[in-house]
């Protein structure tokens, strides 16, 4: 169902001020079978319901890398599926969420907003809700990372994970401090949406707007708040949240689309993006990852990027 997508070293891993010192490994999970890390969790939840519960129809809300993966995982599992998706989606992600059978409800911007559209739907029609990230069973299918990380690449000292609602964060920390608890992880964000940050700080969770969020490129981590059950993960064993420029990103973006392996959309190229421009605030170490979380670029977007 999922592949274990194996470490790449980066060829020229040196960040912005020149230092070779710090190796690069990419952890390419725009090699699922989605183009996103977000089947992970969801297989692991819908497997993990009853047959009744399936019968009954999954219905989850997704910007688009998670319904894409509710959307294969239900039909694998022989499931309906409903994915209420934000109305500025990217069409690419929309377009492949249907492809898979799923039904598609289309609701405004705002991630609260297609959250209690969901919510609404699963109580009047008895649907099993596949929540994106604030999930016991999501946290532990994306922690999968960080075990197949440890597993290839036991020398590792810091790992830098995108930061939306926190499911992959929390999983992936939560996987990698409980083994070897001496490495580092680094939660990276846009600047633009750094909900995440400011909670890490605030020592409370720290609602964002829609209309905030909706202004980054990284249209995957628009999410206007972690999770609860996130942000405990969090809190308990993540080392800091930094947050990237919009132009950082797509610097980020076009660097990794050199290599077909590790084209990324915006979202999947922010933790690379903290590593190349903010040594500063990283540890000092020599054995780093930093997960691509995912390669579903709209095909204008790449060429604009990738035009010199």
């Amino acid at each position: 169902m999922t592949v274990r997508t194996e470490l790449i070293q980066s060829s020229g891993g040196e960040d912005a001020a020149g230092s070779n010192s710090r190796k690069l490994y990419l952890k390419p999970e725009n090699l699922q079978p989605i183009g996103a890390f977000k089947l992970r969790g969801a297989y692991n939840k819908i497997a993990s319901l009853s047959p009744e519960e399936r019968s009954r129809g999954v219905i989850t809300y997704s910007s688009g890398n998670h319904g894409q993966g509710v959307a294969y995982a239900a039909r694998a599992l022989g499931a309906k599926a409903i994915i209420v998706m934000p109305n500025n989606a990217p069409a690419i992600k929309r377009e492949a969420t249907a492809s898979m059978g799923a039904e598609i409800v289309l609701v405004g911007p705002g991630s609260l907003e297609r959250q209690s559209r969901a919510e609404e739907l699963a109580a009047r029609y008895g649907y099993i809700i596949v929540p994106p990230f604030n999930d016991e069973k999501i946290i532990a299918g994306q922690g999968t990372m960080g075990l197949e990380i440890l597993e290839d690449l036991p020398e590792v000292e810091t790992v830098l994970v995108p930061v939306g609602g926190g499911g992959m964060l929390s999983g992936v920390a939560t996987a990698i401090k409980l083994s070897k608890p001496s490495a580092k992880v680094i939660g990276v964000e846009p600047e633009l949406a750094a909900d995440a940050q400011a909670s890490l700080r605030a020592g409370k969770i720290v609602q964002s707007t829609a209309e905030q969020t909706s202004r980054t490129i990284a249209d995957g981590l628009r999410t206007q708040s972690l999770g609860t059950i996130n942000f405990e993960h969090i809190q308990r064993y993540v080392d800091d949240i930094l947050t990237v420029s919009e132009d950082e990103i797509r610097q980020a973006m076009q660097w990794l689309a050199t290599n077909p392996k590790t084209v990324a959309e915006p979202s999947g190229a922010v933790a690379v993006a903290g590593f190349l421009f903010h040594p500063d605030q990283l540890p000092r170490t020599t054995m780093n990852v930093a997960i691509i979380s995912g390669g579903n670029i709209d095909p204008q977007m790449l060429q604009e990027i990738t035009r010199v």
